[in-house]
């Protein structure tokens, strides 16, 4: 009984499916925050792989197990993309936090950790809000929303991804960024 197609042969094409998919999951990714000049190269590799993982199968359309690693390889490859990009945690995060109460304390702490802040007095749906709006880079969200859960743990919190920013001032590896041309 010979291992190779048994085995290795359905190891290979599910550990092929797994890179490409995972690489195709960080490249949609990559295009939809407006990182352009990178996902071509990650294009090219995630073809790359894909090609020798069908050519795999299609050398070996006798064996059903090929076809189960095939499908088991995308679905691996799926989840992997997203982990790996929730890790990545790459581009920019537009950030506005709502709250009923007195945010000066909320305001002052994010500035002192270096966030750029901009807050604005708003009325909502039951009277007077205070409204603080900051654009970080995602790494840096679960900080952000630890102090904003010390000092205001009933604030109201909403995200949207930034494709590009100009002017401004963004927490990035623990300094802040001026930011005078638009990020790509």
């Amino acid at each position: 009984m010979d291992i190779v197609p048994l085995v290795l042969i359905p190891l290979l094409i599910f550990c092929a499916r797994l890179c490409d998919v995972s690489l195709s999951t960080i490249r949609i990714i990559l295009v939809s925050r407006g990182m352009r000049s990178i996902a071509p190269l990650v294009g090219f590799f995630e073809a790359l792989i894909w090609l020798f993982a069908i050519s795999q199968v299609m050398r070996h359309l006798d064996h059903w197990l090929n076809y189960v690693a095939y499908a088991g390889g995308f679905a691996a490859g799926t989840w992997m993309g997203i982990y790996l990009e929730s890790r990545l945690a790459l581009g920019l995060l537009a950030v506005r936090i709502i709250t009923r109460d007195d945010a000066s304390d909320l305001i002052q702490r994010l500035r002192t950790e270096r966030f750029g802040v901009t807050d604005f007095a708003a009325r909502g749906i039951s009277g007077n809000v205070r409204l603080i709006f900051t654009v970080i880079q995602r790494k840096s969200y679960a900080h952000l929303r630890r102090i904003i859960q010390e000092t205001h743990p009933h604030a109201f919190i909403s995200t949207s991804d930034v494709r590009s920013v100009s002017e401004g001032y963004i927490l990035g590896r623990g300094e802040r960024e001026r930011r005078t041309e638009p990020t790509q």
